[in-house]
């Protein structure tokens, strides 16, 4: 089973993490599934940028991004060449070293 390294982020891993996932399923499934909250307002439709990070190492392994994440991600806060929706991407065989963004555009925030 490939890992996900989370790096430490303040509100959603402070001491960061590390996490099994299983090949085919989303970062950001892997994540809530294993109790790091990332936000996702569009519930992982695809139609925001809430749940953007950046893929530090293991970028390679995943499938290229759509057109529709492309077009999300240009709006993204923080944007990386190494940026994704993790509600978007899928996890391949490689373990992935991942840093949730410090800041989300988010225009109505129910975390208030």
């Amino acid at each position: 089973m490939p890992q996900i390294i989370f790096l430490p982020h303040a509100e959603h891993c402070p001491e960061g993490a590390v996490i099994e996932a299983q090949t085919g399923e989303t970062v950001l499934n892997a994540a809530l599934r294993n109790g790091i909250d990332i936000e996702h307002a569009c519930e992982k439709s695809c139609a925001c940028t809430t749940c953007h990070v950046v893929i530090r190492e293991g970028f390679g392994s995943l499938e290229a991004s759509d057109e529709l994440e492309d077009d999300m991600l240009d709006k993204a806060w923080g944007l990386e060449a190494t940026s994704r929706l993790s509600c978007q991407a899928v996890v391949a065989d490689e373990d992935l070293v991942v840093e949730i963004p410090k800041y989300t555009i988010n225009q109505v925030s129910e975390g208030h």
